[in-house]
């Protein structure tokens, strides 16, 4: 089979279906195998990941998230390869990385014949369902069972779905479509504006303070689906055999964030509960992709993912506390073309190790723009550019967005905001050399060429479901 990784054969293989075998009563002869595990996923959209009590929040509240990492495994080091909602969600779907698998552009479809997550687990015994947001195409892609029409889920639909046939194993996808904009869910009448400790990356306006008030309000309307889905599954009677995944599809959409390769883009609020082999409590440094998710859970199921073509691999081991490394890189691929409002050619490409990260702006002459520099919707925008008329800050981050170097390098443990630019620092050109020859060979192994893969996307559109 073709290697389509650059690194991910590194991982520690271990034991698949057998690690899995207990016994399920003391008078048989014989063990019986356990019944595979169930399998909810619930993502929120466009969550910053930094916005989650147990990843550090105290300016908002989210028990029931905090609540699954308090009995599972918090991922330190979680990423999606994209800071978009299609490409995210269809990279994680498939195992296949954006470009790879079609879907690389927001609101895109993924090569036809293209296969996810209902084609490995049904085969496997599972019924597999999803509950609210698709945001994918074409349908033969993704055969779920949906339990609903629209973007709102149904707890109604979730309740009888994984009480349906005990005997069965279920797999369920929950799709929030919170905290996306237009942030108009949850009481944003219970946050003082004026007290926020605003992060540096953000300018602030009273305008800023009044939509993130907004925003922390859908982050609790999600927390609270969030507490549903728990209930759902706890009233089957199986939670211990059911493994939890709560995660964040990528940035909140602020500059710096959504839309952009920086970790306040393309990290992930990612958190697994499986009481039956995870570790309570347990906090993980491994770096995982989104692709990583469907090897991991087929190999769970009792399955062998090495039989199938993914780009990502499993880490099952770092699931049951054998070994916490997984991939030495990961991989950031935004295509802006084909956004809203977009730019015409402005790929940005991405690498990242435990330490730095190097971004490429592939065609940085040009200006970059999005929907949010051109129709300033939710509001603030206009406030930042009227400001940086004045304030130096307000103007650097304006311009920042707008106008980007070629090459970014940052050390992300001394700089986690990814404010201090090192590229043009000579002591660092032997490291800013390795990662980008790694990420050359990257999206040589993708098919992707930059500024020609970005100039293949028609201009933006819309359709998909």
């Amino acid at each position: 089979m073709q290697n389509h990784s650059v690194d991910r054969r590194g991982f520690l293989k271990i034991a698949g279906a057998s690690t899995l075998a207990v016994s399920l009563g003391c008078s048989s002869p014989e063990p019986q195998a356990a019944k595979k595990p169930n399998v909810v996923i619930v993502i929120g959209d466009d969550l910053a990941w930094h916005d989650i009590g147990c990843y550090g929040a105290t300016q908002v509240s989210t028990p029931n998230i905090d609540r699954l990492a308090a009995e599972g495994m918090r991922f330190e080091r979680a990423f999606t390869a994209t800071a978009m909602c299609a490409p995210m969600r269809q990279q994680m779907y498939t195992g296949i990385f954006p470009v790879r698998n079609g879907a690389y552009p927001n609101h895109s479809e993924s090569k036809p014949g293209t296969k996810s997550m209902p084609h490995f687990f049904e085969p496997m015994g599972y019924r597999v369902a999803l509950s609210g947001k698709k945001h994918f195409g074409p349908l033969d892609n993704y055969p779920f069972e949906f339990l609903d029409e629209g973007k709102d889920i149904s707890y109604e639909a979730i309740d009888k779905f994984v009480m349906r046939d005990p005997e069965q194993p279920y797999f369920l996808v929950v799709c929030s479509n919170e905290p996306h904009l237009p942030w108009n869910r949850g009481d944003a009448s219970k946050f003082d504006p004026a007290s926020f400790q605003l992060p540096p990356y953000l300018v602030d306006t009273p305008e800023t303070r009044k939509v993130m008030a907004d925003y922390y309000a859908e982050v609790e309307y999600l927390d609270d689906q969030t507490g549903h889905v728990i209930e759902a599954v706890e009233k089957t009677g199986q939670a211990d055999n059911t493994i939890f995944i709560f995660c964040s599809e990528q940035g909140v959409q602020f500059p710096h964030g959504k839309w952009t390769c920086y970790d306040l883009g393309l990290r992930q609020g990612w958190v697994v509960r499986w009481p039956a082999r995870v570790k309570a409590g347990s906090v993980s440094n491994a770096m995982v992709q989104g692709v990583d998710a469907l090897p991991t859970l087929i190999e769970a199921a009792g399955g062998d993912p090495s039989a199938h073509d993914f780009d990502g691999s499993s880490y099952l081991g770092v699931l049951v506390g054998e070994t916490d490394e997984h991939a030495e890189s990961v991989y950031g691929v935004h295509t802006t073309r084909g956004i809203i409002k977009g730019s015409r050619c402005y790929p940005v490409r991405s690498i990242r190790d435990e330490q730095h990260k190097l971004i490429w702006n592939t065609n940085y002459t040009t200006k970059f723009q999005n929907t949010l520099t051109e129709t300033d919707a939710p509001g603030y925008w206009t406030t930042w550019v009227e400001k940086a008329k004045t304030d130096t800050h307000a103007a650097d981050r304006v311009r920042w967005y707008l106008e980007r170097p070629e090459f970014e390098f940052y050390d992300v443990i001394a700089d986690p905001y990814e404010l201090d630019n090192l590229a043009g620092q000579p002591e660092h050109a032997e490291k800013i050399a390795a990662m980008k020859t790694k990420l050359d060979a990257w999206m040589a192994q993708q098919g992707d060429t930059g500024n020609e893969t970005e100039l293949a996307v028609k201009p933006h559109r819309t359709g998909v479901v």
